[in-house]
């Protein structure tokens, strides 16, 4: 993310990481996202599924879309993540998946809000709901920074 430029010339998928980044830049709220965020998406996806397989690949066909139009290189990686979580889904027994999910999406939840409150602010996604697509570019940028992986 290229945060020298004004923010009028950055690309769409820039300026959302970098609002998001505002309100996650202590060291402990994000590890806390990088390992809550991934499992929030993974148990909505379970929920969904337990409703519908198909139902759980329309949603991440629909988020993909989005995602290809912020950036194809962090989509890609989404779309890794979710075939990684489809198919994790698609070998568990159906009748553990909505209680565990249920479980762990409490879980991740609580974990993400000790997160803002160690930050000492609100989750992003409370002035723009946008921001609960782009939690999961936010964990994904993390670990594309570390490879040195641009997107």
């Amino acid at each position: 993310m290229n945060n020298t430029q004004s923010p009028a010339r950055r690309r769409p998928v820039d300026s959302l990481l970098w609002r998001y980044t505002e309100s996650h830049r202590h060291p402990v709220n994000e590890l806390i996202h990088c390992i809550c965020v991934p499992a929030i998406v993974f148990t909505l996806l379970g929920m969904i599924w337990s409703l519908h397989p198909l139902a759980a690949y329309a949603v991440v066909l629909t988020a993909l879309i989005y995602y290809f139009f912020l950036s194809s290189r962090l989509a890609l990686g989404m779309l890794l993540m979710a075939a990684c979580f489809l198919s994790v889904l698609g070998a568990l027994p159906v009748t553990l998946i909505r209680p565990v999910c249920a479980g762990v999406f409490v879980l991740a939840w609580i974990g993400q809000f000790i997160g803002h409150h160690i930050e000492g602010k609100k989750p992003s996604f409370f002035d723009d709901l946008r921001f609960l697509l782009i939690g999961p570019l936010f964990v994904l940028g993390v670990l594309y920074r570390r490879l040195r992986i641009p997107y």
